[in-house]
């Protein structure tokens, strides 16, 4: 904050509609009031809480104050603004979604009252995006168990073409739940098991009552992402594909041009890693996305290059995305931060998404944390 020349960071929730608040301020809470948590550059956090919402933060040791009325509100807020540059869950012109979620008419009181409005992005990067040591061995527990189960579930497509047998998505995709179900892990929906055209939908979701065969020749998707139960752990979440049979020549070169972008993103973050230059998201969604581009698949791209991987209930975090294509992200890639790099060219007749974990290590830098694909599945 001070290298910023932040004043205070004013964490701003009504009814649970911030996150942030939830993961600064942990526990489980049934919110009906304007909550406000202040973090000052220098000095003790103070959390104003209504009266009727006390009790939900009982247990914190934050400096506590209560309200009644909205001017009590407006009164408590004002030294804290006044002539002050205050961090909010708040983005310029909307370019950072996931960064900006504090309603504009808050933001134009926090003004009125004298406050000049930054966006906090970097600063929820740095608290509550960071992987802990404890959530870093977690990942790699839930990754060496996503890995397996990605083998073991093309296995099964092989096994049953071997003996003859029907196999179809839904199978699949069950097959995979039940793994991830006997190792503990947890996931918030079923993973992706696409054949052919369905490859070529990024959210394709596989229909229980009636999916589609997986046949010999047929090319087949397998997205799959779980974890070690708890919100401070973070989520392994990776993309294969293979082919049940000998891959076509067509199959074969959207697939090299995928991994040459994926790797590209990587590489580039890498450099800026060894010559210590800062890079920000947008950045190596371009490194990325220009592999694509130059190879004539542009019109086939249908999202980002990755998204953030943090602690807190989604698969999708709250850090940094690899994203100059939906949004223009301009956070910092910072060491102790998490995302994945998954590029995908999607044709109407089958899809290609390889996606990989990477790890900010504040010593090593760019670090994959996943499974790495490179070669087709051969089923």
């Amino acid at each position: 904050m001070r290298r910023q020349q932040i004043d205070g960071w004013l964490v701003y929730d009504f009814r649970g509609s911030n996150p942030v608040l939830g993961q600064l301020v942990p526990g489980k809470r049934f919110l009906t009031r304007r909550v406000m948590l202040f973090i000052p550059a220098a000095g003790e956090p103070e959390l104003l809480v209504h009266g009727i919402d006390a009790s939900q933060f009982a247990a914190t040791a934050l400096r506590k104050q209560g309200y009644l009325t909205w001017q009590d509100l407006h009164e408590w807020l004002r030294p804290r603004c006044a002539g002050k540059r205050v961090a909010m869950e708040y983005s310029p012109l909307g370019a950072i979604p996931v960064a900006s979620m504090v309603d504009a008419g808050t933001v134009e009181l926090v003004r009125s009252l004298g406050g000049e409005v930054v966006s906090s992005a970097d600063l929820v990067q740095v608290s509550v995006a960071t992987w802990s040591a404890e959530a870093q061995a977690n990942h790699r527990r839930a990754s060496d168990i996503v890995a397996r189960t990605k083998d073991e579930a093309f296995d099964l497509i092989r096994s049953a073409h071997r003996r003859g047998d029907a196999i179809d998505e839904h199978v699949v995709q069950q097959f995979i739940c039940k793994r991830f179900d006997d190792a503990g892990l947890e996931y918030p929906d079923p993973p992706i098991v696409g054949v052919n055209a369905h490859s070529g939908d990024p959210h394709f979701e596989v229909s229980a009552t009636s999916p589609a065969p997986i046949r010999p020749s047929d090319w087949v998707l397998i997205d799959l992402w779980a974890r070690v139960p708890g919100d401070q752990n973070i989520y392994s979440d990776i993309t294969w594909v293979g082919c049940c049979g000998e891959p076509t020549t067509r199959q074969r070169e959207v697939f090299g041009v995928v991994k040459r972008a994926r790797d590209a993103c990587v590489e580039r973050a890498v450099q800026a890693w060894t010559a210590r230059q800062d890079i920000e998201g947008w950045q190596l969604d371009d490194a990325a996305r220009q592999i694509i581009i130059d190879a004539g698949f542009e019109r086939f791209i249908r999202h980002r290059t990755g998204h953030s991987l943090s602690p807190g209930p989604k698969v999708h975090g709250m850090g940094v995305n690899i994203d100059n294509l939906e949004t223009h992200d301009t956070r910092r890639v910072l060491p102790g931060i998490g995302y994945t790099v998954e590029p995908g060219v999607y044709l109407p007749e089958f899809g290609v998404r390889q996606e990989i974990n990477v790890f900010v290590d504040p010593a090593k830098g760019p670090t994959i944390t996943s499974s790495v694909q490179d070669e087709i599945v051969r089923i």
